[in-house]
């Protein structure tokens, strides 16, 4: 699960709806003080949020950028449908094309972990909405095995018990779904949890442990530079996978110093930092 370092977000970001023709969805929209040079949207991993992304903000709008971080459907504060369907690959990456008409400017699309697979999906039904595309700890096809189980655990438990008691049997087993370690007050992250669909969690779960290699269909993607960020250590898709997709797709490859499944959370200045460099070579 992922541990943002805070839930409120720095004084150049409001949180707000933004209005789309396939509904609402909650973001949290920073802006420079000046003119922005360009317009970032930043998709959440499994479990988690636009929160997720807190930390980087501000470094973002310090560099001129204005960054939009949403809550996909059913993901925290955005609602969602009760059935599975409803999360299909397809629908979620439709949901990322309309995010990006509503904003109104091309953008640089960045997905984290499974907001990676998605904004990769978006990205292969359109890539005329985007400037370029990051995939950050985000890999060519399903997670590693011993992830997928943690998954297979989690939806298991999802279909026969209640968002609240499946919360308190991981807080006693102290067994997240990833390996992020970076400290929050837990209040936040069991609302969060509790606001979260359990559809949209059984869905996407399983998305992740069986999602194809699309990395040569990407690569064939022209005019769209890549970007490819991770930690230095990632048990959801090892490194060695993420460098090999990285040399597929011709993309630019960061690991950021110790930071492990979540740059973002871990080392959020030099995570925005490596981003910020990248894309103001990519107008």
């Amino acid at each position: 699960m992922s541990r943002p370092s805070s839930f409120t977000p720095p004084s150049c970001a409001r949180a707000r709806s933004l209005s789309t023709r396939r509904g609402r969805f909650a973001v949290l929209d920073s802006r420079p003080t000046g003119e922005p040079q360009a317009t970032v949207l930043l998709l959440p991993g499994y479990t988690g949020s636009k929160e997720d992304f807190v930390s980087l903000l501000e470094p973002f709008a310090e560099a001129g950028y204005r960054a939009l971080a949403v809550d996909g459907r059913g993901q925290y504060e955005t609602e969602g449908p009760d059935t599975p369907e409803a999360y299909a690959q397809g629908e979620l990456a439709a949901d990322v094309l309309a995010q990006a008409e509503a904003i109104g400017t091309p953008v640089h699309l960045l997905g984290h972990s499974l907001g990676g697979q998605i904004a990769r999906a978006a990205v292969l039904l359109d890539r005329s909405p985007f400037l370029s595309l990051t995939l950050m700890s985000s890999g060519p096809a399903q997670v590693a095995p011993a992830q997928q189980e943690r998954v297979k655990m989690l939806g298991d438990a999802l279909a026969t018990m209640t968002m609240a008691q499946v919360w308190e049997a991981m807080r006693m087993m102290d067994a997240p779904v990833d390996d992020d370690v970076t400290p929050v007050d837990g209040e936040d992250l069991r609302r969060r949890w509790l606001r979260t669909s359990p559809a949209q969690l059984i869905a996407t779960g399983r998305q992740l442990s069986v999602e194809p290699d699309r990395v040569d269909e990407l690569a064939a993607v022209q005019r769209l530079p890549k970007h490819v960020v991770s930690g230095e250590r990632d048990d959801t898709w090892p490194l060695p996978l993420l460098d090999a997709m990285a040399e597929r797709l011709k993309a630019r490859r960061t690991v950021i110093a110790g930071a492990q499944h979540s740059p973002n959370t871990d080392r959020p200045l030099e995570t925005a930092a490596a981003l910020t460099d990248f894309w103001d070579g990519h107008y």
